[in-house]
């Protein structure tokens, strides 16, 4: 079983998501957040479930896509560490989320 390690900035960048969405629709910010922690929990038991993005194929990063948001992680050992959400229709940029990787 994997442990899941999250990023501060991740962490911040749901928060700024979900209260950006609770504006105009705070069960929607809420329904948001409880999937997006239960998706990420699936990690624990399977940390591979996920692909590698296609506009980062050599990278060690892989992606869960759960609109509107692309969180990143990447592996090491038994961990998992959550490093990057951005919305879904945006394009990353490795080295923005090299940088994002602390």
């Amino acid at each position: 079983m994997a442990q899941i390690v999250w990023s501060e900035t991740a962490l911040q960048e749901l928060d700024n998501v979900a209260d950006f969405i609770a504006l105009d629709n705070p069960g929607a910010a809420n329904r948001l957040v409880r999937k997006v922690f239960k998706q990420i929990d699936l990690l624990e038991d399977f940390p591979e479930m996920c692909p590698v993005p296609h506009d980062l194929r050599n990278s060690r990063y892989r992606h869960l896509v759960i609109r509107p948001l692309r969180i990143f992680h990447r592996i090491e050992d038994d961990i998992v560490f959550i490093v990057y959400i951005m919305r879904s229709d945006r394009n990353v940029i490795l080295e923005e989320l090299e940088s994002r990787d602390t």
